[in-house]
């Protein structure tokens, strides 16, 4: 594969979420899925669309109690956009599961390889030799974040990348392990694999706390403080 490469159809797949079997010299160390509710809470923040129904329902039915407006009229606004607001999640939700089952995260001894894409596979493929550094973000106490800074920042569009890019990067898009189940684990598995395949390659950046903590860089090979 070549460097930071998005490539669309393959089929079928030699080995599950990879395009090609791997050279030899190279193996396999992990492979997992991102979890469909930490897409659908980080990627589609869903929390902002609720804010967003209860924020708007509260204005129209502030404006409609000055106005005198009968209570059923205003018990109907209510009912409208809490049936509107459920099914804009269900809707979601579905999509978020969907497109947590079709990607697929791949470590091997030398490189990182994103499979998504619920109609058509796409393959972001960073070898270790061009990440520049790894960072760790932790969503929650079994969810996180790994985003890889690449020395070919802006080479694949943001929307090509997303939902696995790191947010608001637009004009350096950055790929990202969004939403990994068990994140400090795999984020240590990532490190020992680059320590012992690209020695002083790549910085491990750890946020072990909250997502609003500040970072902390910590060797390569080194796992992230909890």
């Amino acid at each position: 594969m070549s460097l930071f490469h998005d490539e669309e159809e393959v089929n079928p797949e030699p080995i599950r979420g990879l395009p090609e079997v791997l050279p030899e010299g190279e193996s396999l160390l992990w492979q997992g899925r991102p979890s469909a509710t930490g897409l659908l809470f980080g990627a589609f923040r869903v929390r902002w669309i609720i804010g967003y129904f209860v924020l708007t329902t509260l204005a129209r039915l502030a404006h409609l109690g000055s106005i005198n407006t009968d209570t059923a009229a205003m018990n109907s606004v209510v009912v409208t956009s809490a049936v509107t607001c459920v099914l804009g999640v269900l809707l979601l939700s579905g999509i978020a599961y969907l497109m947590s089952r079709a990607a697929v995260f791949t470590i091997t001894s030398k490189r990182v390889v994103i499979r998504h894409g619920i109609a058509l596979p796409k393959y972001i493929n960073a070898p270790f030799s061009s990440i520049l550094s790894a960072q760790l973000k932790r969503r929650s106490a079994r969810i996180g974040d790994i985003a890889l800074q690449m020395d070919t920042p802006g080479r694949t569009p943001y929307l090509h990348l997303w939902p696995f890019a790191k947010p608001f990067h637009y004009s350096a898009p950055e790929p990202m392990l969004r939403s990994v189940p068990d994140p400090v684990s795999v984020a240590k598995l990532l490190a020992d694999a680059v320590r012992e395949n690209a020695p002083g390659q790549v910085v491990m950046s750890a946020n072990a706390q909250t997502t609003q903590s500040e970072d902390t860089d910590v060797p390569a090979g080194a796992a992230p403080a909890h």
